[in-house]
């Protein structure tokens, strides 16, 4: 009988995100994975001597058992709520440009080149596999505004096995003349038809669509309209836009909606705001627009990465969170300078630190994150739950329990990972007990999530699958044998 055929049991070290203030660290754990990619069941404190009585228990001492080593653990894969793949070609790029100008010097020209199909297939099948390499499980994708493009990128994301959100962004105006879709009734006739090629792709599939108005800047009222209108005919559509990223863009953007009284009534009043909307940024809401909001169930992608890069600001994340606003991260690459949320991890408490020292608050006062730093648990929160969260799948990903997919990272904070900017546990006399205990488990993982990088992500798992990492062979098993050819042979010709 193969492994897919009986599943999987993990043992060994488990952090599991349980909200915004805590986490468990299990040193012991058995989680067992079905053949499906579902959690049948978890044992949080398993010692060695009793392991065999409890597979005994679950009559599951047929099924293959991985034993996790000393300095390895097992960690909810990383949600990534905004990025740009077309941008990704560009990371590094455009550093002295705020966003507006940013945009017409460095992203539209290069997003335009996907009109190429052929750049399109060998761009983004690097682009994917990176992306999944660096930890993320499921992301939500900005395409370009070229139908074909991305449906190439929707059918590599599904032939990889990463769970995602794929968009065609919808832009009629505001844009080069190179790159600007040429009627409301055009752009329209592609996302339904991208909607409907999506939802035709192979299973088992975790790719699904997602409208994509790129911001309301580059919308009419008309086209805005009526995306709103397929939102309210179809429930399952979930919606990603940028709102408030840029104080020159909040000017403009009020504007050209003169009868809007903010940025985010702009997007309520055409029917784009509500609980399954995706605001990326939010840096400089007014407290009207903070309130709205929180009544309309919209969640927000915390880019701070991108923020600081293209100097938008710092987004209040304490603020948001203290009105109960869901909130995750974002890479925004390539105004973000990473696609890794390792890197948003680090950059996020950055920016709380900024605004703890900017505008302190006295932690006997009414607000609970507001004008503090970021604790590690709501910075592990934000990564995994949170975002998961904001796509509307917390009930799906986003921390380990029966019922939900095994979608996981096999963290490695070994020295043999070879990141020199992770000091290796196993290199550390003191350490080299086994099993670890709660307290190395929490250094292990601040460690990860401070220093840590794409070398100490072993394995990517997806649905139970192993579909990346640092370890994979991209032969082997959750890899699509066409996905597989492709990059194979891109990595001479890019």
């Amino acid at each position: 009988m193969s492994q897919s055929e009986t599943g999987t049991i993990f043992y060994g070290p488990i952090v599991n995100p349980k909200s915004l203030s805590s986490f468990q660290t299990l040193p012991r754990c058995l989680v067992a994975v079905g053949p499906s990619g579902e959690i049948d069941w978890i044992e949080e404190d398993v010692p060695k001597r009793a392991l065999q009585d409890i597979l005994a228990q679950h009559r599951s001492l047929d099924v293959p058992l991985l034993t996790l080593k000393h300095g390895e653990f097992l960690l909810p894969g990383f949600v990534d709520t905004h990025t740009h793949a077309p941008q990704v070609p560009n990371i590094g790029s455009g550093q002295q440009y705020e966003l507006l100008d940013w945009l017409h010097e460095v992203t539209f020209p290069m997003e335009a080149r996907f009109g190429d199909v052929d750049f399109a297939r060998r761009a983004y099948s690097l682009i994917v596999k990176r992306i999944i390499d660096s930890g993320t499980t499921t992301c939500c994708y900005y395409g370009t505004l070229h139908l074909e493009a991305t449906t190439i990128l929707a059918e590599i994301v599904n032939g990889y096995g990463q769970r995602a959100f794929v968009g065609k962004c919808n832009m009629d105006r505001n844009s080069p003349e190179h790159y600007v879709e040429p009627s409301v009734s055009e752009s329209i006739d592609a996302t339904l038809c991208l909607i409907s090629r999506i939802r035709s792709l192979p299973q088992p599939r975790l790719v699904e669509p997602v409208l994509t108005p790129r911001f309301a800047i580059s919308c009419t009222s008309d086209l805005m309209y009526q995306l709103g209108d397929i939102a309210r005919a179809d429930p399952s559509l979930r919606i990603q836009t940028h709102m408030s990223e840029n104080l020159g863009e909040v000017r403009k953007t009020l504007d050209l909606f003169p009868t809007a009284s903010s940025y985010a009534d702009v997007y309520d009043k055409h029917g784009l705001l509500g609980q399954r909307t995706i605001l990326a940024h939010a840096i400089h809401l007014e407290q009207d627009e903070v309130v709205l909001v929180k009544e309309r169930g919209a969640g927000v992608s915390h880019c701070p990465a991108s923020n600081f890069n293209l100097r938008s600001g710092v987004c209040p994340v304490g603020k948001l969170l203290d009105h109960g606003i869901k909130v995750g991260l974002g890479s925004d690459v390539s105004g973000g300078f990473s696609p890794s949320i390792l890197t948003a991890i680090q950059q996020a408490s950055i920016a709380s630190k900024v605004l703890a020292m900017q505008a302190p608050i006295a932690s006997s006062g009414p607000t609970r994150y507001a004008g503090h730093h970021l604790p590690l648990a709501t910075l592990l929160h934000l990564a995994t739950l949170g975002g998961a969260q904001v796509c509307g799948l917390e009930n799906r990903i986003g921390s380990f329990a029966p019922g939900k997919a095994f979608d996981a990272l096999l963290v490695s904070v070994r020295g043999d990972a070879a990141n020199p900017g992770l000091w290796g546990v196993d290199l550390v006399k003191e350490l080299h007990a086994e099993p670890a205990d709660k307290e190395q488990l929490d250094t292990w993982l601040e460690r990860f999530l401070f220093t840590g990088d794409d070398r100490n992500i072993k394995r990517v798992y997806v649905q139970g699958r192993w579909i990346g990492g640092a370890e994979h062979d991209p032969c082997g098993p959750g890899r699509s044998s066409l996905v597989t050819d492709v990059v194979q042979s891109m990595l001479y010709d890019m």
